[in-house]
């Protein structure tokens, strides 16, 4: 080879076998870059026309082991061999024709307007191959057609392009096989495609998504669709729709195995659903029995069957309480309690304890607190209080100061309605005696002393219950809502007749309002704010004696007073909390308490303007004995400082 230093590299003189190589080798270059015209169907695919399952990026992926010796189909026009020629058979530069005219052949029942929207080549555009492979592949993608095909036809001014379709065949109709979860009918419903439709697998596509989000919504995540085959013109969708096989729980040592099955909301031979198996998980994390929870799956012998393996790390249930108050004039109170919530492993709570001051009082009590529609709760319990120097209080003036004893012991037990139900009851019988003696200097008078009557009391108390809280979530959420109703008995020994009933409202709401108005997110370990509230109302029906008046005043009900400090037979109480965590262990409380009691035998009537009311702050602190209550509350007559453990509800 010689080198010219103008012109550079001047090229050998070329052989004739050396330009049929040249000419061999240009023409494979040029078949990978313009495709000749023309595509056969795959064999996997549904008449040509690919299924995927899922959300494909504009790929042809076809569902495997797809049936279409059965499907009828039109040949397309068979295609004339090498690329077309101009007049006297010689090839011409198509390249750099105009298009005269763009057409479609083969479509009966798809509109030719619709199939042309796709093709972006153009009349009097230069004829591009390349566009127009891309156009066949956009008509493909309509979805309605098993092939697509091009054909160009040469004329002296220009070539006209003829898209050769065959459309898919009109189907008469879907059946599914594998579903017992939902009926054929419930899966065709959310179907668009319909029988005597064309089937159009794009259309298709889009309604086994639709199947697989049905599924998944109601909690069946496991649930697929397997294959997809069409029969002559009838499309087979096989679904599978896995189930729970053996559940395993391994980790508990003192906890019995019962104890944790009566809280599993899936059972074996059911079918796989995520939203059940959360909320077994919360309701085992919620019973404090473990302080973990783990869940695994292990294979079956089926392929249909999973296996549930839950592990338990089991936590300490036993704590010893302490609880402390102080009044600005009522001093010092507290005491010592042991309370076990799985007691023996069984999860039976046990408890026993004293509080000493102004109010004393012990107590022992055992109670098995599950409950569903065959298994019942249940309760037992005896205790003894007592309260030093309450306040006689005559139209809010103070008279005198009183002691009140009561011994007592009750018996109770309840269940849910049905399975499912957020209704259930409760029965309890007690029996007390009540002894009310005035202090020594008072001097009540003979209407005083008669109203402050000792006696027996022989009580039967029946309470419905809506529990509509969230089980899956780690904080209270929801409601609660409890009709109540007493009836003192003059049997066995009893002293009073007399009924009382009561409403009791409790609500939580999460704050998350906080964080869109302070754009700061107050959410700590998964706890965000929390607005808790709760309404009593209740009333009476004939004369209830001074033992059993409603009364609100204490820690439990109106802080900021004294315990008792108002009674009657009407009450109306108001508590309301903002419970804003600022650390894993730690929380904040804004709270308000309002409330009356009224005596209806004195002439007294219901009154929202003769409320007493106290506010204040609290802290809430997780500790290894347990949730830890200080309240420091301001009310009308006094401050005082509660302390003690767990919510106020």
């Amino acid at each position: 080879m010689r080198f010219n230093p103008d012109f550079g590299v001047y090229p050998r003189r070329l052989s004739p076998l050396r330009c049929v190589c040249a000419v061999a080798l240009l023409v494979l270059m040029l078949s990978s870059v313009y495709p000749m015209p023309g595509w056969a169907a795959d064999e996997s695919e549904i008449g040509g026309v690919p299924i995927v399952i899922g959300n494909p990026e504009n790929e042809r992926k076809p569902v495997p082991d797809i049936d279409t010796s059965e499907m009828s189909r039109d040949e397309p026009e068979p295609l004339s061999e090498g690329r077309p020629r101009g007049r006297g058979g010689e090839r011409r530069d198509i390249q750099f024709l105009p298009l005269l005219s763009v057409s479609v052949e083969g479509n009966s029942e798809v509109d030719k307007e619709y199939i042309l929207s796709a093709v972006t080549s153009r009349v009097g555009s230069p004829m591009d191959q390349n566009r127009l492979g891309k156009d066949a592949d956009a008509i493909f993608e309509l979805g309605f057609f098993s092939t697509v095909d091009y054909r160009i036809e040469d004329e002296s001014d220009g070539s006209n392009v003829i898209f050769m379709v065959v459309e898919n065949p009109s189907i008469d109709g879907i059946r599914f096989f594998g579903n017992e979860i939902y009926s054929s009918e419930e899966l065709s419903e959310i179907c668009f495609t319909k029988p005597g439709m064309i089937f159009n697998r794009v259309f298709f596509r889009n309604d086994l998504q639709r199947i697989k989000e049905k599924y998944q919504q109601d909690g069946y995540v496991m649930a697929r669709v397997n294959d997809v085959r069409i029969e002559g013109t009838v499309v087979n969708v096989y679904i599978s729709e896995p189930k729970f096989g053996e559940i395993i729980i391994q980790g508990n040592k003192r906890t019995k195995t019962y104890v944790i099955e009566r809280q599993l909301s899936v059972k074996e031979g059911e079918f796989f659903n995520s939203v059940r198996l959360r909320y077994t998980l919360s309701k085992l994390q919620g019973t404090g029995y473990f302080e973990d929870v783990n869940v695994g799956f292990e294979p079956a012998e089926s392929p249909d069957t999973i296996n549930l393996v839950l592990t338990v790390v089991e936590a300490k249930t036993g704590r010893i309480g302490i609880s402390v108050g102080y009044g600005t004039q009522s001093g010092f109170s507290g005491g010592l309690s042991y309370n076990d919530n799985n007691w023996g492993g069984r999860g039976e709570r046990f408890g026993i304890g004293f509080d000493l001051g102004d109010r004393e009082q012990y107590w022992l009590t055992l109670e098995q607190p599950y409950m569903d529609h065959k298994v019942f709760a249940w309760k037992v319990g005896a205790y003894k209080r007592a309260w030093d120097d309450l306040a006689y209080y005559d139209d809010d003036t103070y008279q005198f100061d009183y002691d009140e004893d009561r011994t007592g012991a009750y018996i109770g037990t309840g269940r849910k309605f049905s399975e499912r139900s957020k209704l259930s009851w409760y029965f309890t019988t007690e029996w007390q005696r009540v002894e009310i003696e005035s202090r020594q200097g008072a001097a009540p008078t003979q209407l005083q002393l008669e109203e402050m009557e000792s006696g027996k009391n022989f009580m039967l108390t029946g309470r419905i219950t809506r529990d509509n809280m969230d089980p899956y979530t780690p904080y209270p959420k929801g409601d609660v809502e409890a009709i109540n109703v007493e009836k003192g008995l003059e049997a066995l020994d009893g002293d009073w007749s007399y009924w009382k009933y009561w409403l009791e409202m409790r609500y939580y709401l999460s704050l998350n309002l906080l964080t869109e108005m302070f754009e700061r997110n107050f959410t700590v370990d998964d706890i965000p704010p929390i607005v808790a509230a709760r309404l009593i109302l209740g009333d009476a029906d004939g004369y209830l004696p001074w033992a059993v008046d409603y009364t609100i005043g204490g820690d439990n009900t109106l802080r900021g007073y004294k315990d008792k400090r108002f009674r009657g037979d009407q009450i109306f109480l108001f508590n309301a909390e903002v419970r804003l965590p600022v650390h894993k262990s730690a929380s904040l409380v804004f709270f308000y308490d309002t409330g009356g009691v009224w005596d209806s035998f004195r002439g007294e009537d219901f009154d929202f303007g003769d409320l007493a009311d106290s506010y204040g702050l609290g802290v809430r602190v997780r500790t290894p004995l347990g949730n830890l209550r200080l309240d420091f509350a301001q009310g009308n007559e006094e401050s005082r400082v509660h302390f003690g453990f767990g919510e106020m509800f």
